[in-house]
């Protein structure tokens, strides 16, 4: 009798599916995830949907994060010129008619919702760049490296005309660590570094007067306390009250009597670290080191250039998050927008970081997937 294959269950055949989270990166996610929560329910007293609407932020994150997870990065490297193309074409349609709020030109306004394209490089540079280095990984030469600067430097531009610092930076950022990952000589790192250094007194001529008050407020915030420099001096109080212990959950008074400003988004951690203080804050600064310490273990660890690069630049990405934002709550940075990643509220950054999360997971599970 001819052998009649058994049908599989449809369990069995949605199982590979459903095991492509990498289980210590879900567990630093899921503790992050909930300092997120609970810092919410009390920073978001007083708008009682900013909790409601942060579970929804995360659910939609985690569906982003599961699709990137069982996307193979062979199929990355297949959409890293169409994603970055589209956003470069996507940031040009911002600077001809995109929508003004607040003062920049930021938004597409598209069928019945507003995006924000320059959120999309965050993730399209590097994975452009990655592509760009795997595709000459044995002949990479100096002109490789000046080739990958200028695909750096066109979505950096177009940003930071609309303008937008906090999120050049960031997207500067996430390319600038492909490059080095690619293998950049310190040497070139040290010319560029001088040749930034020499281009500043031109570049603040250049800033925005907006941008010059921001570091100017840096330097000294008690120079308008009422004014530009509000944000930074409630926030040090806020974050000084807490002491070793914190004043406890739900107790913070700069937050829960609206000292602190943007107290839900970019300033969360004033508020975390009012309630639980240098202990509470040294537990998060210990999850964050395990979240870049396992991305950096991926990118270590994956079978080829591209992996590697786009999974360090994910980690570092992490890390450039949480250094300016708790550098700029704590007055050692300028105040430039950027969240603190899995804690602010908002749900383009949630989505983004949970794609870039899910990018991670889909490298090290093909990784393993290799070996076997």
């Amino acid at each position: 009798m001819a052998h009649i294959p058994e049908r599989r269950s449809l369990r069995r055949r949605l199982r590979p599916y459903f095991t492509v989270f990498d289980l210590p990166l879900t567990l630093i996610l899921a503790m992050l995830v909930t300092i997120s929560m609970v810092t919410m329910m009390s920073a978001g007293a007083d708008f009682p949907d900013r909790v409601e609407h942060q579970i929804r932020n995360f659910l939609l994150s985690f569906a982003v994060m599961w699709v990137a997870a069982n996307i193979a990065p062979q199929t990355l490297m297949r959409l890293a010129v169409p994603v970055y193309a589209v956003g470069v074409a996507l940031l040009v349609a911002v600077a001809l008619f995109g929508l003004i709020k607040k003062g920049a030109q930021r938004w597409l306004h598209i069928g019945v919702i507003d995006i924000q394209p320059s959120e999309i490089m965050k993730i399209g540079l590097p994975l452009m760049l990655a592509w760009y280095f795997q595709t000459r990984a044995q002949v990479a030469g100096w002109k490789h490296y000046i080739v990958a600067a200028v695909i750096l430097m066109i979505p950096v531009a177009l940003i930071m005309e609309q303008p937008d610092l906090g999120t050049s930076l960031l997207v500067a950022s996430s390319g600038l660590y492909v490059i080095f990952l690619a293998g950049l000589s310190w040497k070139a790192i040290a010319a560029v570094t001088a040749s930034v250094v020499a281009f500043l007194p031109i570049g603040w001529s250049m800033m925005h007067d907006y941008q010059r008050q921001r570091v100017m407020t840096l330097i000294d915030p008690t120079s308008d306390p009422l004014g530009k420099g509000f944000h930074i001096i409630q926030s040090i109080i806020a974050i000084g009250s807490g002491g070793v212990t914190g004043k406890g959950y739900m107790q913070g008074t700069q937050g829960y009597l609206e000292f602190v400003p943007e107290r839900t988004t970019d300033f969360v951690f004033s508020v975390y670290s009012e309630e639980f203080g240098l202990v509470g804050n040294l537990f998060l600064l210990l999850v964050y080191l395990l979240l870049i310490g396992r991305g950096l273990m991926i990118a270590a660890n994956a079978p080829n250039t591209f992996g590697r690069l786009l999974a360090g630049s994910i980690a570092m990405i992490f890390f450039t998050y949480a250094f300016v934002n708790m550098g700029m709550v704590s007055g050692i940075l300028p105040v430039v927008g950027v969240p603190l990643p899995f804690m602010s509220y908002g749900g383009t950054a949630f989505i983004t970081l949970g794609l870039g999360a899910g990018i991670l997971m889909s490298i090290q599970r093909h990784r393993k997937l290799v070996q076997t």
